[in-house]
């Protein structure tokens, strides 16, 4: 069976965004980048419309830029490479290269997907998911940065969520001043 494991930045008041989506508040750290990056090994990634439409516009572009860092085009080049479901239903169509557009039921999509044979699948920043899934207990490993920031108004990663008691595998502190957290669900 797959691992869903999701990685999001999160403020210290819990929020994955501001009150608009903006991100602009991410302490940016390529060693936290690095850290998180080699506690996963996904070749899929779960998107709602919203993630996966600021990630379309984003990284390809990164990819074909000589003026981006090394480690961004490596980074663009992976998640290029990436099979990517989007979960939407007001998109039409889907054109990052290895993307598939579902619009069914979420969580049998998520669950069929799971039980397929694989590395694991991750997703980012779609909050909306996050808190499906977590309600479904379709989350295996949660990876949280937390950025030293308080927001004070935003959106929350975990609106409207059951209690899902975690374990806490590891914890790592960066000069950044962010924090990575590692928890795991419960079986």
């Amino acid at each position: 069976m797959r691992k869903i494991i999701v990685l999001n930045r999160v403020s210290l008041d819990g929020f994955f965004a501001g009150p608009n989506g903006e991100i602009d508040w991410f302490v940016q750290d390529p060693e936290i980048d690095t850290a998180s990056h080699e506690m996963m090994h996904p070749d899929t990634i779960l998107f709602g419309r919203v993630t996966y439409q600021q990630f379309e516009s984003f990284w390809p572009q990164v990819a074909r830029d000589p003026k981006s860092s090394p480690g961004f085009r490596k980074l663009a080049d992976e998640l290029n490479q990436m099979t990517k479901v989007v979960f939407s239903t007001t998109l039409k169509e889907v054109t990052w290269e290895n993307s598939t557009l579902l619009k069914g039921s979420l969580i049998e999509e998520v669950r069929t997907l799971k039980q397929g044979k694989g590395p694991d699948i991750t997703m980012f920043g779609s909050g909306t998911l996050v808190q499906q899934l977590t309600n479904e207990g379709l989350i295996d490993d949660y990876l949280m940065i937390v950025t030293p920031v308080v927001l004070g108004t935003g959106k929350p990663l975990f609106k409207e969520v059951k209690r899902s008691p975690l374990e806490l595998v590891e914890a790592r502190n960066f000069h950044s001043g962010n924090v990575l957290l590692h928890y795991r669900t419960h079986p």
